[in-house]
């Protein structure tokens, strides 16, 4: 497979490390900040955090920057043109490209094709004019467009990144971009309808029996009928995806060398390691919070449990890109299987941090509702935007302005690493299959007691 742009370009410092890594930080935190006020916070100008509106913004934005970069490859932009532009022109044509995709896709396909010609929930006026207040219009359309955009996020890339954009990967564009969105588009839209619609079928009373599952099929094992069950294992899934893309180079399932088990078992890998976050993610709150109580609300509702799985991964996915983006993955030193282990450490560790500092802050800093469980407090919302700025920063502006674009980067000569048919990788299984078990009882152990030690909101 041809490398894509973002492969095959060669980005060099412009300062020392520490003023490059410094320099960017604070000219994406000016950038974060200065949107979130004009776009999403509650006292600022367009106020869309209402929360659903701009959640489904920032979730699409998110998902047109992957399509532009990964599935289509900055096509029709051609490569002469990528390099000799200014970075700060395209940033600002790719960021408005991505705006203008999304504004026309919401109207065209989602308000009309899909809201008004076959599912009234898509289109706020129908809703509206079927007896909704123009609030929860805007909100239960906005909650469903979003949910298709969580899913996309997933599939998107995993196609790129883990089927290797098989069995178009020899194709040019745009051809290869087409083929690859048309096939993730229409697997996004079959999971929506088996994973959310029937969340959208309980928002109106009485429910939807004869147009979805009511309650949802899911509702006896999560404990819950909302969709945020489904949510919680789809963040992960693609949080899972860019830690597999990023920090852990591709590793473990790069080691396989037939192309196409190579391909479906990171696919399903993916996914596999997604589910058993998601199930950490949540049994970690049962062990600081205590156990759920089904129709409760707020901190011990399985629904909002669920949803908190996701903005944990979330707050993990924020210091991964950043580390691989700014910091050259940060540990580079040791074999892979170390490097991956401890750049894994080193972010879930700078994510507790960012956890914190985001409870302890947003309230004030960006308009959002003190407390872990309120309905006003979204911290996806926020993390995406600030990822959203990271992609626009590092993708469409070569990293400027502590970066520089410095031609092709040499494509690497293909090493021979460990598969895992020999000794060596054999042993790495079994001392990796040890130590995580001891990572992960040592977790248990100590979660409530730092839950309990490290009290965010009194």
């Amino acid at each position: 497979m041809d490398r894509i742009y973002l492969e095959e370009r060669k980005l060099v410092r412009k300062y020392s490390p520490t003023k490059s890594v410094l320099l960017n930080s604070l000219f994406i935190l000016v950038v974060f900040y200065a949107t979130w006020w004009i776009f999403q916070d509650p006292r600022g100008l367009m106020r869309m955090y209402t929360p659903y509106v701009g959640y489904m913004w920032c979730r699409w934005l998110l998902v047109v920057m992957i399509w532009i970069a990964y599935i289509f490859d900055f096509w029709p932009f051609k490569r002469e043109w990528m390099y000799k532009t200014d970075p700060i022109k395209k940033g600002m044509i790719f960021t408005a490209i991505t705006f203008f995709v999304f504004f026309v896709f919401l109207k065209v396909f989602f308000e009309f094709i899909l809201g008004e010609l076959a599912i009234s929930y898509f289109s706020p006026s129908r809703l509206t004019s079927l007896g909704l207040t123009e609030f929860y219009a805007l909100e239960y359309s906005a909650q469903a467009i979003l949910m298709f955009a969580a899913i996309a996020s997933w599939l998107s890339p995993s196609w790129v990144v883990a089927a290797e954009n098989a069995p178009w990967g020899k194709l040019n564009q745009p051809t290869r971009g087409f083929s690859v969105f048309v096939v993730t588009f229409l697997l996004s839209m079959i999971t929506y309808f088996v994973f959310f619609h029937s969340q959208m079928g309980i928002l109106f009373d009485p429910w939807q029996q004869y147009t979805a599952i009511t309650p949802p099929w899911w509702h006896n094992f999560a404990d819950t009928v909302h969709g945020n069950f489904n949510i919680a294992w789809i963040m992960c899934c693609t949080v899972m995806v860019w830690v597999y893309e990023t920090i852990w180079e591709r590793y473990p399932f790069s080691l396989i060398k037939r192309d196409n088990l190579r391909r479906v078992c990171a696919f399903f890998g993916i996914i596999a390691m997604a589910f058993c976050f998601a199930f950490f993610f949540y049994y970690l709150q049962e062990l600081i919070w205590g156990v759920h109580i089904r129709g409760d609300r707020r901190l011990y509702a399985p629904d909002w449990r669920w949803l908190h799985v996701g903005e944990i991964a979330i707050f993990w996915l924020v210091p991964v890109l950043f580390m691989k983006f700014y910091c050259n993955n940060g540990v580079n030193r040791f074999s892979k299987p170390v490097n991956v282990l401890l750049r894994t450490i080193i972010s879930m560790a700078a994510a507790i941090v960012l956890y914190y500092v985001y409870y302890k802050t947003s309230h004030f800093l960006l308009g959002t509702q003190k407390g872990f469980s309120h309905p006003q407090q979204f911290p996806m919302i926020p993390m995406i935007w600030l990822i959203n700025v990271m992609l626009i920063n590092y993708w469409f502006m070569d990293g400027w302005p502590g970066w520089r674009l410095a031609g092709k980067a040499e494509e690497e000569v293909a090493t021979e690493e460990d598969d895992f048919t020999n000794k060596n990788s054999l042993k790495g299984l079994l001392v990796g299959v040890l130590l995580g078990i001891i990572i992960y009882f040592v977790v248990v152990y100590f979660a409530p007691v730092v839950g309990k030690i490290l009290t965010v909101i009194k």
